[in-house]
């Protein structure tokens, strides 16, 4: 659909972004990618060498600035032609609150409002699972589903529903966009935070599990998904990306097999649950370490959500990621990692 053209990512030095300059690269494509002068380039780096990509790790051009910083934007921006916007805050604790608001959705205005002044020809934005409307439905939640705040949505994910409405203003403005909505991302970031500590806590011992469900997702079909539709005729869509639906002890079994510890055998009632932020919440003030268990979190996990991939099977024709080779092989890769 494009030819001749050079590609901006922002939040290249994340698990997402990391992947999708994986993808772009592999592809050939010219690109940019935005990262702040103090980040970290470690999960970028192990995720091309994970895949034999040094060299195509070497011909990234960097540029220095911030989702916030008008300046650099319009430099990233300069000569681009599309748009990858990956940067993005995830957070559960309630202090984090003007954090996200100042970079999910303003930085968001920011990047969509520069794309349009400068002439960009389309924009993909990862968003979540968590600005969708699955407090509006008992079923399956799909696209069509329409967000309706309650208690037990998070700041993160207002900020992400907020930070969609700025995507969707400038489609009308004449931008176009594609957004995709993954559920858990399963990937090798930082494992200490993030959905990839995941396989930490259950390498560590974890005894716990909850009787709420979700979606869980392979990273590379997170930057699989938002490569295709970027590169195709689809615009001002959203798509939910999701390789399974999983009870969280479903999904927490299957890791704790692949990385060899036992599983979880205690249930979390609801007054567990009740219990278990309010000490955590305690620890932390007495710590002054970051949360493991917010009250954010554990209100999620006793919850079922169901999402569909209907659309986006039927718009690009997208295959899914077994979620086993998925878990089998970051597993793998967090091992290897800890050695």
């Amino acid at each position: 659909m494009y030819l001749c053209i050079m590609i901006f990512v922002t939040g290249g030095t994340g698990l997402v972004g990391s992947h999708i300059l994986l993808k772009l690269s592999q592809r050939g494509e010219e690109l940019k990618a935005l990262k702040r002068a103090t980040s970290s380039m470690d999960i970028c780096k192990s995720v091309f060498t994970y895949y034999n990509a040094d060299d195509l790790f070497a011909q990234i051009n960097w540029v220095d600035g911030d989702v916030n910083d008008i300046s650099s934007l319009e430099n990233g921006m300069l000569n681009s032609d599309l748009v990858l916007h990956c940067a993005a805050v995830v957070s559960f604790h309630p202090s984090t609150a003007k954090l996200l608001k100042k970079v999910n959705i303003e930085g968001t205005a920011n990047v969509v409002n520069v794309a349009l002044s400068k002439g960009i020809k389309k924009l993909g934005y990862v968003s979540s699972i968590a600005a969708l409307g699955r407090n509006s439905t008992d079923g399956m939640v799909d696209e069509e589903c329409h967000f309706k705040a309650t208690k037990l949505d998070s700041n993160y994910a207002l900020s992400k529903y907020y930070a969609e409405q700025e995507v969707w203003r400038v489609s009308q403005e004449g931008l176009d966009v594609v957004i995709v909505n993954p559920s858990v991302i399963l990937g090798p970031g930082d494992w200490s935070k993030g959905s990839s500590q995941i396989f930490q806590k259950i390498y560590s011992g974890l005894k716990f599990y909850t009787p709420g469900s979700t979606g869980y997702v392979d990273v590379l079909d997170v930057a699989n998904s938002l490569v295709s539709l970027l590169f195709s005729n689809v615009k001002n869509e959203r798509f939910i990306v999701n390789g399974a639906n999983l009870k969280y002890r479903d999904c927490f079994d299957r890791i704790a097999v692949a990385v060899n510890k036992p599983k979880a055998t205690i249930k979390v009632t609801p007054f567990l649950k009740e219990i278990a932020w309010r000490l955590e919440a305690m620890r932390t003030f007495v710590t002054g370490n970051k949360p493991l268990i917010t009250r954010e979190i554990a209100d999620n996990a006793m919850t079922d959500s169901s999402y569909s991939t209907t659309k986006i099977i039927s718009a690009i024709d997208f295959n899914f990621t077994d979620i086993d080779v998925t878990i089998k092989k970051y597993a793998d890769w967090f091992i290897a990692d800890q050695a």
